[in-house]
C-alpha cells in the first residue's frame, strides 16, 4: 500500500497548493484510481491472505457463522433465484456464479460459472426466472438460467445506455415493489461535479428493451447497495463518503429516498454538516437531505438489507444490516464489519452498532464483507470478496 500513501500524498499537496487541481484533474485521477484500485485490492486481499478464520469472528450470544461456499473468488453481490439458487457476481473475475445447494444441508454442492469475459460484473437481480447483471455501461439478462445452470444461455444485453466510466462504474442493482430495476450511477471521480452522475436511475423493462428511464434520488457519490423497508416500500440506501480530507471526516451514510426527486448533497454536502471545501462555497447543508445515519469514516458499506426474517431474536426484526467491505487509504483502518442500525417506529435511527466483526485484526484484514442476503429460513448470508466466499448466519437459543 506504500504506493497509493505515496500518490495520497502527492494529491494532497497539490489540492492544498491549488484548490482547483481536482476540478481540472477529476477525469485523469478518476482513469487512474480506477484502475489502480482493483489492482491494489487484488494485491492487498493476497499479501493479506491468511485463509478463511471464522474462530476470530465476534458475534453476539446463540449465532453462529459457517462457511456456506468458499470456491467463489471475488464473490460480490448476491441474489437468490426461484428455485433456490444463489447468483453472485465477481468484479474483477468478470464472472457470475451460481451456487446450489441440492440436498438442503445449508452449504453449496457446487459453483458453477454462468457469465464469463463481462466488464466488472458486481450487481445481480432476478426477475421471471430471469438473471439480470449489472456491467459498468451495460445491463445484461440470462434467460431461464436456473433450468439452464449446465449449458447457460449468451447474454442478451438490455441496454447500454450507462456511462463507460469505471470510477465508480460497478453497479448494485435490484429490482423495487414497483417493478422496475434501480440502477445507481456512480460519480466518475472522488470529488467532482459532472453532469448526469452520482444518481440512482430506474429502468422499466418489456420484454428485452428498456421503455422508460427516470433519476430517482440526485447527489448520490457512490452507493453499492440498496434495499426497500417491508413495510414502507421506501428505498433505502448506503452512501461512500469522499476521500481526501482526512481520516475522520467525511462520515459514510445510510440514507433513504422514499420518493423521487430528492438530493442527498454530493458534491456540496458530505453527512450531516460537512461542506465540502472545494464545491461546498454557497451551499448550506440544510438544503438537502441528511443520512438517516452517519456511519463511520471511510467505512466503505456496501450491502444493506432489513432483517426480515423469523430466526433471529425479535429484537432484529425489520432493522437494518450493513456490509462494512473496509477502508482503503485511511491510517488506521475501519469498517470490516457488519453492522446493524437499529430503528423506532417512525424510521428514525436509535442505535448504530457492530453485527459481526473480527475480519479486520489490528491492521491486518483476512476478508471484507460485500453484501448481505435473508434467506428463506431467516439465515443470512454474507459474500466476501477478499476470502473468496460466502458465510451463513444462524441463531438457536
Amino acid at each position: 500500500m506504500g504506493l497509493f500513501k505515496r500518490f495520497s500524498s502527492h494529491l494532497c499537496a497539490r489540492l492544498a497548493h491549488n484548490p482547483s487541481f481536482f476540478r481540472t484533474a477529476s477525469r485523469q485521477f478518476a482513469a487512474c484510481t480506477g484502475s489502480l484500485l482493483i489492482a491494489v485490492g487484488a494485491g492487498a486481499a493476497q499479501a493479506e491472505e491468511g485463509g478463511i478464520q471464522l474462530e476470530k469472528l465476534n458475534l453476539p450470544e446463540g449465532f453462529k457463522i459457517e462457511v456456506y461456499a468458499d470456491d467463489v473468488p471475488n464473490a460480490r453481490h448476491m441474489v437468490r433465484g426461484d428455485k433456490g439458487t444463489l447468483f453472485v457476481g465477481s468484479m474483477r473475475e468478470g464472472k457470475v456464479y451460481a451456487i446450489t445447494d441440492e440436498n438442503g444441508d445449508n452449504k453449496a454442492d457446487a459453483a458453477k460459472v454462468v457469465a464469463e469475459g463481462i466488464t466488472s460484473p458486481t450487481g445481480v437481480a432476478f426477475r421471471d426466472g430471469d438473471l439480470y447483471i449489472s456491467a459498468v455501461s451495460k445491463i445484461l439478462r440470462l434467460d431461464d438460467i436456473e433450468s439452464r445452470l449446465d449449458n447457460p444461455p449468451k447474454p442478451i444485453v438490455i441496454t447500454d445506455q450507462f456511462p463507460t466510466e469505471r470510477h465508480h462504474g460497478w453497479k448494485y442493482i435490484a429490482f423495487g415493489p414497483d417493478g422496475w430495476l434501480y440502477v445507481p450511477v456512480g460519480a466518475p471521480c472522488n470529488i467532482c461535479d459532472e453532469k448526469g452522475f452520482a444518481n440512482i436511475q430506474r429502468l422499466k423493462i418489456e420484454g428485452d428493451k428498456v421503455v422508460k428511464t427516470e433519476t430517482w434520488a440526485e447527489g448520490v457519490r457512490n452507493t453499492v447497495g440498496f434495499t426497500w423497508h417491508p413495510e414502507t416500500e421506501a428505498l433505502w440506501f448506503t452512501d461512500n463518503g469522499r476521500d481526501m480530507l482526512g481520516d475522520d471526516i467525511p462520515p459514510c451514510e445510510l440514507n433513504t429516498a422514499p420518493e423521487a426527486g430528492m438530493h442527498f448533497g454530493y458534491p456540496y454536502c458530505h453527512g450531516d454538516d460537512v461542506l465540502d471545501p472545494e464545491f461546498g462555497e454557497g451551499k448550506q447543508c440544510s438544503a438537502y437531505v441528511p443520512p438517516v445515519q452517519e456511519l463511520g469514516p471511510h467505512v466503505a458499506p456496501l450491502g444493506v438489507k432489513f432483517y426480515t426474517g423469523d430466526q433471529f431474536p425479535a429484537e432484529y426484526k425489520n432493522q437494518v444490516l450493513i456490509a462494512e467491505h473496509g477502508s482503503w487509504n485511511r491510517s488506521k483502518k475501519i469498517g470490516y464489519r457488519v453492522t446493524m442500525v437499529t430503528l423506532d417506529d417512525n424510521g428514525k435511527a436509535t442505535s448504530y452498532k457492530p453485527f459481526i466483526d473480527g475480519w479486520l485484526q489490528g491492521e491486518q484484514n483476512w476478508g471484507r464483507p460485500v453484501d448481505v442476503l435473508v434467506m428463506p429460513d431467516g439465515a443470512l448470508l454474507i459474500s466476501d470478496d477478499q476470502a473468496g466466499a460466502v458465510y451463513r448466519v444462524s441463531y438457536s437459543k
